[in-house]
Formats: structure tokens, C-alpha cells, sequence
């Protein structure tokens, strides 16, 4: 069992009933625009030549890079920030986590869980100048979430997406970001792995993350994770720690998810997630997908899957973990039909499967 925690400390599950198919603040501080132009090109891996030192990486995005504070009213039931501290007082609690400026309109990255349930939200830049913001949209299924910064536009420097598919093991990261309130703070590291899967606030799984060894703390969720050329290759988000501190193990979203759901969240739109409705668990042998659940309605149960049933194959997808099946599913779009390839009783089956849209 993943004991995941956001930079904010949110506690999770290996998977979640929501793969049932179909990522804080730190406690100092607690229908959408056309957008101009955003340079997301995708960059290659950088060669040797390319990759530049973390001082230069820093130099050229650092103004890119803003903290956001989000202030909430407190005192009910639903906490704004349930995976951090807080401070009250009377001006209610404030969080304060990290983000990045996506385009020249003021449109800005952070995560779902930094602005969750907050009354007001101010953005600090580079130069230490202030400037309020509002939503633009979220979606907790993938922890993310798009806000606007009424700043000048010359005070803004968009930051460029990388190729989050191009990314290796061992590739050097840099990240940047507000741990504790302290801004501007660089760590460095590597990719230390790729394909794992984290749990959203909403207990739905976020598959394909990005593992870096880059210290990241309270305060750096929401802001960028670099590649050795200076762009975004994800997102961090959360930390596995026993202590609630850095332990050398972090998890960033995937920049080719961030590009899809930003644009999708800028354009007014809502982000739908294909849902197949099992709950998983991994297999004795490591050999398959188990389905642990079959959620009542869902089109899993509308094809006839079943508890106990393994996952074996999504179309002509091999199936070797429940993160595999996660994958798959999360990389299909509602309404999608596919060929689901199960075992139960030991005989294999088929089942012809329309994915549905997952429930917020």
C-alpha cells in the first residue's frame, strides 16, 4: 500500500476505487479567456550539448515560476486544504503552494489541491510584485487546476512544455518552487522512475507520473518540474514520506496531461475522464489486473465483469499490472468501445466494453 502524500501530505491507496477507472499548500500561508499564443512545443531530449547547468535553468525560467496564496473562510466541514496545516485567524485560513505562467493572457498551472475551496487567491511573481487571481477551472481527477493572474503582460513569462513521453530514467530534473513559503527555492535531481500511478483528492487514480529524487516539501505543489533545456515536463505534486518531510521521493504530473488539461480548462471547458467503474488489486502471480469491485450501474457491470475477474489485455493493450489497466483506461476517451480480455476460472473471456465518463 503507496503511502502517497501531496507536498501538503494527502494520504492514498496503491489504487483507488476509482481507477474505480475510470495530486498543498504549505501551513504559512494555507468561463475562461481566449488564450494568447502558448509555446508547448514539444522539445526532444536534450543532448549533451543542450542541457544546460541548474543556474542557467534558473536564470531562464525563474520569472516564469509564481507563488499563490489562497485564503479560505474556514471553520466548516469541508476543510479547503485536507491535506496540509492551515493557520486561522480572523482573516480565515491561507495555504500557500507554487505554480507556473502557462501563456501571455495570465492563464497560470498549479494544482487542484493548492486553490481548493479558496475565497481569494493572490500571485506573487519573481519581482516580489502581488497580484489577485480567480479560477479558471480544475479538475481533481487530475489535480490540476488553471487560474488567471491580473498582472501586466509584460510581467509575464509563459514557461514552454516539454515532451513528458520523451522523458528517461536517470534524466536530470530541476525544480522550483515555494516549499515552506520560502520562494524561488531550487532543488535538482533525476527521474528516478516513470509509469507510477498517485491518487487524486477525489480518490480517482492519476497514472504514467514522473518519480524524481528533486527535494520537494510543503509549498512546492503546483510548480514546475524541468528538463536539462528549460521546459516543463511536469507538475509536482505529491511526496511519499512517513515524516511529512522530503525523502528523496516525489511525483510530478505528466506534462502531456497537464498540456491537454489546461487547454481544455482555458478553452471553458470541463475534462472528462473515461470510466470503466472496477476497483483493483494486484494479482498473486503479477500477472494481470484483479478486479477487486464492480461499482452497481457502471459500464463495467454492464458488460458482465466481475470481482475476481483479471485484466489481461484492453484492446490489443497487454495487461500486466492494475496500473497498466489504469493506464489504458485513462488514455481512452467516454463513449470510447473496447475489447476487454479477462480471465475467470482459469478460461479467458472477452467482453466488448463503452466506457463511460467518470463521476466527479
Amino acid at each position: 500500500m503507496l503511502r502517497s502524500r501531496t507536498a501538503a501530505l494527502v494520504a492514498s491507496g496503491a489504487l483507488a476505487a476509482g481507477v474505480a477507472l475510470g495530486v498543498g499548500g504549505y501551513a504559512a500561508v494555507a468561463g475562461a479567456d481566449t488564450p494568447a499564443a502558448v509555446d508547448s512545443t514539444a522539445a526532444a531530449v536534450p543532448t549533451a550539448s543542450s542541457r544546460l547547468s541548474v543556474g542557467a535553468i534558473y536564470k531562464k525560467v525563474n520569472a516564469g515560476v509564481v507563488e499563490i496564496t489562497a485564503t479560505s473562510n474556514g471553520g466548516s466541514g469541508d476543510a479547503p486544504f485536507p491535506f496540509g496545516d492551515q493557520q486561522g485567524g480572523d482573516g480565515g485560513q491561507q495555504a500557500q503552494g507554487s505554480g507556473f505562467v502557462y501563456d501571455s493572457a495570465g492563464h497560470v498551472v498549479t494544482n487542484y489541491h493548492v486553490v481548493q475551496g479558496a475565497t481569494s487567491l493572490t500571485v506573487t511573481l519573481a519581482d516580489g510584485s502581488t497580484y489577485d487571481a480567480t479560477v479558471v477551472g480544475t479538475d481533481p481527477s487530475s489535480d490540476l487546476a488553471v487560474i488567471k493572474v491580473d498582472a501586466p503582460t509584460d510581467k509575464l513569462q509563459p514557461l514552454p512544455l516539454g515532451d513528458s513521453g520523451e522523458v528517461a530514467v536517470g534524466d536530470g530534473v530541476v525544480a522550483i518552487g515555494s516549499p515552506y513559503g520560502l520562494e524561488e527555492t531550487v532543488t535538482s535531481g533525476i527521474v528516478s522512475a516513470l509509469g507510477r500511478t498517485i491518487e487524486s483528492t477525489n480518490g480517482y487514480s492519476i497514472p504514467g507520473t514522473i518519480q524524481t529524487d528533486a527535494a520537494i516539501n510543503h509549498g512546492n505543489s503546483g510548480g514546475p518540474l524541468f528538463n536539462l533545456s528549460g521546459r516543463v515536463i511536469g507538475v509536482n505534486s505529491q511526496i511519499e514520506s512517513e515524516s511529512g518531510g522530503n525523502t528523496g521521493v516525489g511525483f510530478a504530473i505528466p506534462s502531456n496531461t497537464v498540456r491537454s488539461v489546461a487547454d481544455q480548462l482555458i478553452a471553458g471547458g470541463q475534462v472528462q475522464h473515461a470510466y470503466l467503474g472496477v476497483s483493483l488489486q494486484a494479482t498473486t502471480d503479477g500477472s494481470g489486473a484483479q478486479i477487486g469491485s464492480v461499482t452497481d450501474g457502471s459500464p463495467a457491470a454492464k458488460a458482465g465483469l466481475q470481482a475476481g475477474d483479471v485484466v489481461t489485455a484492453l484492446d490489443d493493450e497487454t495487461i500486466d499490472t492494475a496500473d497498466d489497466l489504469s493506464a489504458a483506461v485513462t488514455a481512452k476517451n467516454p463513449g470510447d468501445e473496447v475489447t476487454v480480455t479477462y480471465t475467470r476460472d482459469g478460461t479467458s473471456h472477452t467482453a466488448q466494453v463503452t466506457l463511460g465518463t467518470r463521476p466527479s
